[in-house]
C-alpha cells in the first residue's frame, strides 16, 4: 500500500486529437497537454499518461489517473516525483 506522501498530484487539461502528443506549458496552475487519440474508450486517458510517464522519465505504472475520466480538466497522481522537481520542470504548476 503507497503512503500518500509518495505521490504527487496535479491538475491536467487535456485536448484528445491534438495532432502530436505533447505537453504545451502551464496555463493557470494546470498543465496542458495534447494527445494524437480520440477521447473514445478511455485511449486519450492512456495516451496522456505514457505522455507523462516518458516526460517524467517514470514508468507508466506510476503515474495514474486519479479523477477526471471523461472530463477535460483531470487530477493526475505520479509516485516517486517530488512536487518540487514538478515544479521546476513546469513552472507554474500548482502541485
Amino acid at each position: 500500500m503507497r503512503a500518500p506522501t509518495d505521490e504527487t498530484r496535479f491538475g491536467v487539461r487535456l485536448t484528445p486529437r491534438g495532432g502530436l502528443d505533447r505537453v504545451d506549458g502551464v496555463a493557470d496552475g494546470t498543465l496542458r497537454a495534447r494527445v494524437a487519440a480520440p477521447a473514445v474508450d478511455g485511449a486519450a486517458n492512456q495516451a496522456l499518461l505514457r505522455l507523462l510517464a516518458d516526460e517524467l522519465g517514470v514508468s507508466r505504472g506510476s503515474v495514474r489517473l486519479v479523477s477526471g475520466p471523461t472530463a477535460r480538466t483531470k487530477v493526475v497522481a505520479v509516485d516517486g516525483v517530488e512536487p518540487a522537481a514538478l515544479a521546476a520542470r513546469w513552472p507554474g504548476l500548482r502541485v
